[in-house]
């Protein structure tokens, strides 16, 4: 089933991508001398607020005669991208100097308009032949040292300097002219003459290289030396870590390995202690095992949702400006794969004898989704208050709910099916007496909320300095594009995570307490809530965000995404503790 599944997946990507590349109006990118070549605005935002993004010419720019919307795919739209024809003519190596794009009387509610957005480090964006690029549309004079001294100007010549290799353009830069500045100070209106200018120069770069230049920024020596230093350091953890418990869990079971065998040889009678005292607890079935087993089935989902998106990271289907194609991915992946976790939870809740298997099923498919469409609902209806371009369309809200409808609902549908005919039974290597035995008292800190502080430090540590880097991509302008090193920070935290649960479980169960299961989820996923908290001290340390929008869509997905890393990680975590409580409770002989 989940190789079927896995198959299907692979498929529709191939299909997905190939079909989905974004392309300007020139799908060859050849053009002759003269041909116009396709110069997009996309979106203007404080620099600092990457989320704030607003409509090009909802700022009085000039505005061309026949203003032409393009078409978007899903991605694009996701990732607030709504590109509109510019008013520039960049035609293929015809050189401009000083040409006007228009002449416009600016009113005094245009000047406090601009005004306002230089204040906020204003930039546009613009894509030209599908190469990004940027400005900021004016500057701050602070000669003044008293704010009321500032001085607030707008750029109006703009100059394109463009690299074109025989038929092709390979590079374009933007900047703009700093004694062409047009005065905002004061609220009176004024008449701007908007300029540019286009210079031509011939390179030898090739095509297929012409979007190294965005990715070179993070594979920079300086910033390769922080990156290997984090995975040192982690494998380190990592080896440290696993070689401290692998010595001591080794030593103790088979220390108890020796002892509980000499006392079955030694004495009948005598009292048991210690973990094979509870072997007839130990299986006993969790409490709210629908819950449990829906966490299993949504965590398996992301988690494999994780695997894909790394393998089409690695195969290079992400590159730096591919618009929207991390959007897409996740969508498209998300509702393919919905059948594992319908597979998961219901198999795993029929195992657990569990009757009310549809119940279950709704309860997985709502886990996470739920949340998430609670917490789009609100940021949506935030984004459309500010009128920025994060708000989605109708139109995308209604594709996005037909993929759910059509395609998520039905996996989910079909894997719960298959998962309640599996008929596969709970493997116990001993059997679970009738009533519970009670659970010795306990020292404080081996309580739920200490073992998950202690369970989600350690895996947290060895990915925090990676962390930076990410936020700094998702939540700046920074570029991201080292995979291989973020694949390889993954798996050490997958292997953390496992050992630190297991660790914990071994002493718990050491402990005579016997309710292990909702506690290794919890203690495997716990690095979840100290990456919210990373987020708390990422946004008042590390980064220049501010205002409503910005900080409701910082914290709201980024709880969103915490809640996928818990669902993920426990589900790793209770993975690697129940094979390992398997383990032990074979090699004993258990009555």
């Amino acid at each position: 089933m989940e190789k079927n599944l896995a198959m299907v997946v692979v498929i529709a990507l191939l299909v997905l991508f190939a079909a989905d590349q974004v392309r300007s109006d020139a799908s060859d990118h050849r053009y002759k001398e003269g041909d116009p070549v396709p110069l997009y605005a996309n979106k203007v935002g404080p620099f600092h607020n990457p989320s704030e993004t607003y409509r090009y010419f909802d700022l009085p720019f000039c505005v061309p005669d026949h203003l032409k919307e393009k078409k978007e795919a899903l991605g694009e739209v996701l990732n607030g991208d709504r590109l509109v024809g510019a008013p520039y003519k960049l035609d293929f190596r015809s050189e401009k100097d000083s040409e006007v794009v228009c002449t416009k009387k600016l009113k005094k509610e245009d000047v406090a308009q601009f005004r306002a957005a230089v204040i906020k480090d204003y930039y546009f964006q613009m894509y030209y032949d599908d190469l990004p690029i940027w400005g900021f549309i004016g500057k701050v004079d602070k000669e003044g040292k008293d704010p009321s001294e500032y001085r607030y100007y707008l750029y109006k010549h703009i100059h394109f300097d463009i690299f074109y290799n025989k038929d092709r353009v390979i590079e374009i830069n933007v900047r703009t002219d700093p004694r062409a500045l047009v005065d905002l100070t004061e609220d009176k209106a004024v008449d701007v003459e908007f300029l540019y200018t286009v210079k031509w120069k011939e390179t030898n770069t090739p095509f297929d290289k012409r979007m190294d230049k965005y990715s070179q920024s993070s594979s920079l020596p300086h910033h390769l030396e922080i990156h290997w230093f984090s995975i040192i350091n982690s494998c380190v953890t990592v080896l440290l870590l696993t070689g401290f418990l692998a010595t001591i869990l080794m030593r103790v079971l088979k220390n108890d390995f020796v002892k509980y065998a000499h006392d079955e040889e030694s004495a009948e009678d005598q009292e048991e202690t210690g973990w094979k005292y509870i072997h007839g607890d130990v299986f006993r079935y969790p409490k709210y095992k629908s819950l449990f087993a829906a966490a299993l089935g949504s965590g398996t989902q992301l988690f494999t949702l994780t695997v894909f998106i790394f393998i089409l990271a690695l195969v290079g289907v992400f590159y730096p400006y591919n618009r929207g194609a991390l959007f897409t991915a996740l969508v498209v992946i998300y509702a393919l794969t919905s059948g594992i976790a319908g597979y998961v939870a219901t198999s795993f809740y029929c195992q657990l004898e569990g009757t009310n298997w549809v119940r279950n099923l709704l309860l997985t498919g709502c886990l996470f989704c739920g949340p998430l469409f609670l917490m789009f609902c609100f940021l949506n209806t935030v984004a459309i208050a500010y009128n920025a371009t994060a708000a989605l369309p109708f139109g995308t809200i209604v594709v996005i709910v037909l993929i759910w409808t059509l395609v998520t609902s039905p996996l989910l549908v079909l894997g719960g099916i298959a998962g309640k005919n599996s008929k596969a039974e709970f493997q116990a290597p001993c059997r679970t007496t009738k009533y519970p035995r009670e659970i010795p008292p306990l020292p404080w800190y081996r309580g739920a909320i200490p073992q998950m502080a202690m369970a989600g430090f350690l895996p947290f540590s060895a990915i925090y300095i990676e962390l930076y880097y990410i936020f700094a991509s998702v939540w700046g302008h920074r570029i991201y594009t080292i995979y291989s090193i973020l694949f390889i920070v993954f798996i050490i935290l997958l292997i953390v995570t496992a050992f630190i649960t297991v660790a914990l479980t071994y002493f718990q169960l050491a402990a005579e307490d016997h309710e292990w299961w909702w506690r290794s989820f919890l203690c495997g996923g716990s690095t979840g809530i100290f990456i919210y908290a990373y987020c708390l001290y990422y946004y008042y340390a590390r980064s220049d965000m501010s205002g409503f929008m910005q900080t409701s869509f910082f914290f709201g997905y980024m709880a969103c995404i915490c809640c996928g890393f818990f669902l993920m990680l426990g589900t790793v975590g209770f993975r690697a503790a129940l094979l390992f409580v398997r383990h032990i409770y074979q090699s004993i002989k258990c009555e």
